[in-house]
């Protein structure tokens, strides 16, 4: 096989190949075989047809087609790893010319996306400076609070409903007079927000008893997004009851005895948490500075096929100003992802299997799913490879992040040690067999190849863990 390589743009390259008649030959030969075993011919049992007799009855060109089709996959392959590109995304194949016979070659072109060349900044000693620590009391009380409220019991009430309550409602929806949905008992907080825009205003003012009607655009099923007529019935209304703040709220919530104990505690481990914002704070501008520093080009055809397959997901095609939040967000994403792929690949970053099994398992409890069938679902999905990428840039910015000197706004150093768990903590991760399975068949792949990867580094930061880029 020769292959050259013809570069269009920064961003993308024209492979054009010419593969010899001798090196298609076994997939010419293969071709036969599938075609012989599914024709009928008189005289001859499937599978035993001559290839004389193939090509009379079916073409030579049938042939040479199916072994086209066969080869190409592999022929593309090893096209683009002797000629050293990095595509992403799909490539455009072109085939120019077919063998007819030993004396011609199969030529075909491939256009395609590729890893645009840049240079990394100097990545030891990058300055940044964070927010002090600042503990306060109000701090502590909004804790003290949230523990409260996660020990407070609902009670009903004989009143009107507030922002707040908990409501028992019934709810329907018609567009046109044409009945779309309709729910009874259901559990709503006013005020949350998470249902139909306008039902809190609806709510706001009701008694048990009592309907009332708005308009709201409907949030799922064949007709989101269109315009309903909806009626909400308030059952039922209840406050939240929170216990009173002394010794035996403490022996309840907690492992101490008294209430000034609890203080304490929840006041270190407030303290811990502004701490870990330091740290989250800290690569999050680490992540800011690689982007600053490096200029390259990005792959518009790539960015803008993730564009369109995000806002007709969301059925917003038609929404320019939401698309130019997304091309940004996604342009971002992906030069972020670029950087850190030639992070992990100058310091030889690895992904060992504990390490994948922990991001298994942070990624199954983030999306509500147990761990098992979190491992099976991305397995069957093909998305190891994509996941082991991501943990890799997350070592790899940890990596910087390491290096980095780091003060808070009063000039002192930060030591993001600190927050590091303990190595030799004696809990250890407990694991089913299926996610140990599927970590163990994980192997480190080059991210920047897999074109799903831009996608799931868009989309996929929800976590607040040390290790990751927010991108």
């Amino acid at each position: 096989m020769k292959s050259a390589v013809e570069n269009l743009t920064p961003t993308r390259v024209k492979l054009v190949v010419e593969v010899p008649y001798e090196e298609l030959k076994p997939s010419i030969d293969a071709a036969y075989r599938t075609i012989g075993s599914q024709v009928t011919i008189p005289g001859f049992r499937k599978g035993k047809v001559p290839a004389r007799i193939i090509d009379q009855r079916m073409g030579k060109g049938a042939v040479l087609q199916e072994a086209v089709n066969e080869a190409m996959p592999g022929l593309y392959a090893q096209a683009v790893e002797e000629s050293a590109v990095r595509p992403i995304g799909q490539p455009e194949v072109e085939i120019t010319a077919v063998p007819v016979d030993e004396s011609e070659t199969l030529n075909f072109t491939a256009e395609m996306d590729v890893v645009p060349a840049f240079t990394l900044p100097d990545l030891d000693g990058i300055a940044v400076t964070v927010d002090d620590v600042e503990l306060t009391d109000e701090d502590v009380a909004e804790e003290l609070e949230k523990l409260r409220t996660r020990f407070g019991t609902l009670v009903t009430v004989e009143r009107a409903a507030v922002d707040g309550d908990f409501v028992s409602i019934d709810l329907s929806a018609t567009i046109d007079g044409e009945p779309i949905d309709e729910v009874s008992g259901i559990s709503y907080e006013i005020g949350s927000g998470n249902m139909l825009p306008g039902m809190d205003e609806a709510l706001i003012g009701m008694s048990a008893g009592e309907s009332k009607d708005f308009t709201a655009p409907l949030a799922g099923g064949d007709r989101a997004g269109q315009e309903a007529d909806c009626t909400v019935t308030l059952q039922a209304v209840k406050e939240r009851e929170l216990p009173e703040l002394n010794d035996d709220f403490a022996q309840l919530a907690s492992e101490f005895d008294t209430l000034e104990e609890l203080k304490a505690n929840v006041s270190e481990v407030a303290l811990q948490a502004k701490k870990f914002e330091q740290g989250v704070s800290a690569r999050d501008k680490i992540l800011e500075h690689l982007l600053d520093s490096v200029d390259l080009e990005l792959p518009q055809g790539v960015i803008d096929a993730e564009v369109n397959a995000h806002l007709e997901g969301e059925g917003r095609l038609e929404d320019d100003e939401h698309r130019a939040e997304v091309q940004e967000s996604t342009a971002r994403a992906l030069k972020a992802q670029f950087i850190l792929d030639a992070i992990v690949e100058q310091d030889e970053v690895e992904v060992s299997q504990q390490e994948f099994v922990e991001y298994l398992l942070m990624q199954a409890q983030q999306y509500g799913m147990d761990p098992n069938q979190f491992a099976q679902a991305i397995d069957a999905n093909n998305q190891v490879p994509g996941m082991v990428g991501e943990v890799a840039r997350r070592k790899a910015l940890a990596g910087v992040l390491d290096r980095a000197k780091i003060t808070d706004a009063s000039g002192n150093e930060v030591d993001l040690a600190e927050l590091a768990p303990d190595e030799d903590d004696d809990d250890t991760l407990e694991t089913n067999e299926v996610v140990e399975d599927v970590a163990a068949d994980a192997e480190p792949v080059d991210e920047a190849t897999d074109a799903a990867a831009t996608e799931e580094y868009a989309g996929s930061h929800a976590g607040e863990d040390l290790d990751a880029p927010k991108a």
